[in-house]
């Protein structure tokens, strides 16, 4: 009996060939091309990421020294170098009082100056008889309370000068004004709170993790940390251990080189447990799929065996993997996405 099929079907199976994807034809049984890596045994450490901030080791809250009005503040963003005045407190009672010491100290000098030379004049006429030692101890002793009024008056001076001093608010260090705290024409108190002042360009990482993991980090080791997609590093520079009942954490501090806004937050990597030798692999060769997780392993034939794999730690982008995988096995790591088990595969240079 022949078979019989419509003009119309058979017009349209060239149709239909054009529509069939190029990529489902060459599932049909065509060489796969694939990249391929390398299983093997590699030194890791298993880690974890704990939480972190950017912060200055140069931030600071400048306060007034001494009472009065503020007649400057400077902008919040004014890049200021060491020394350089920030706010300014008015002067003028302490300028008067300054003067009125200096009139002191003078005046106390000039006493003093007189009674050591009239000392030296009755000393002189002692020798001759001519005045009494009483007379004598007298200028001595005036002259010895002159030169205590002149200690307290320059002593006076110098501590109203250290005022006027004051009544200039000074940078610490170099940086930014990054705040406000009091505005010119309002009056401060000693001890109130003017401008807050940030060195960007001196900063740390800041980061805490539970006490169990202390002895596996030391100062001096170097430490991944990730800020976004970007992961960077930096050099762990002192490590506090110090918890209480409350929180069982221990304190890392890390130098950071990269110019980074302070206030950041970051994910630091510590290691949890000593390092030790395990089987990896690429982590572009796994396979995640519905019935888990897998690797393509290539064989001598060039054919694809699909290798049902749980994975471990972590390092770069290598990853352990359990299962029976042998150190030197041949795995996909481009082209694995559509790959079938058996399925023959065409190698090509990475």
């Amino acid at each position: 009996m022949k078979t019989f099929f419509p003009k119309l079907a058979i017009a349209a199976l060239p149709i239909i060939c054009l529509l069939i994807p190029a990529g489902a034809m060459a599932q049909g049984g065509g060489p796969a091309l694939v990249e391929l890596g390398e299983a093997e045994m590699v030194s890791m450490t298993p880690t974890m990421r704990v939480a972190g901030t950017v912060i200055s080791r140069s931030d600071a809250h400048l306060s007034a020294e001494v009472e009065g009005r503020l007649q400057m503040v400077a902008d919040v963003g004014t890049m200021v170098e060491e020394g350089d005045e920030v706010a300014e407190i008015e002067d003028t009672s302490l300028r008067l009082r300054a003067r009125e010491l200096e009139a002191e100290v003078t005046r106390a000098t000039s006493s003093l100056q007189f009674l050591q030379a009239e000392l030296r004049r009755s000393e002189q006429m002692a020798e001759r008889n001519l005045t009494s030692a009483t007379e004598i101890e007298r200028i001595r002793s005036e002259r010895d309370v002159a030169t205590s009024d002149l200690a307290v008056a320059t002593t006076r001076l110098e501590q109203t000068q250290d005022q006027l001093e004051r009544t200039r608010i000074r940078a610490p260090f170099p940086g930014v004004v990054v705040a406000r705290q009091a505005q010119a024409g309002e009056r401060v108190s000693v001890g109130d709170r003017v401008v807050r002042m940030v060195n960007p360009q001196s900063l740390e990482v800041v980061a805490r993790a539970p006490l169990d993991y202390f002895g596996f980090v030391r100062p001096g080791d170097t430490l991944a940390f990730v800020i976004g997609e970007r992961e960077m590093e930096g050099r762990l520079r002192q490590v506090v251990s110090v918890g209480d009942e409350q929180n069982h954490v221990f304190e890392m501090r890390l130098d950071v080189d990269d110019p980074l806004p302070v206030g950041q937050t970051v994910r630091v990597t510590i290691p949890t447990a000593d390092i030790r030798e395990v089987l990896a692999v690429p982590r572009d060769a796994l396979v995640l799929r519905g019935d888990g997780t897998s690797i393509f392993i290539v064989d001598e034939d060039n054919k694809a065996r699909r290798i049902r794999v749980s994975t471990g730690i972590g390092s770069g982008e290598m990853i352990e993997v359990r299962g029976p995988v042998q150190e030197g096995d041949r795995v996909v790591i481009r082209g694995n996405e559509r790959l079938r088990p058996g399925q023959d595969v065409r190698i090509r240079e990475s």
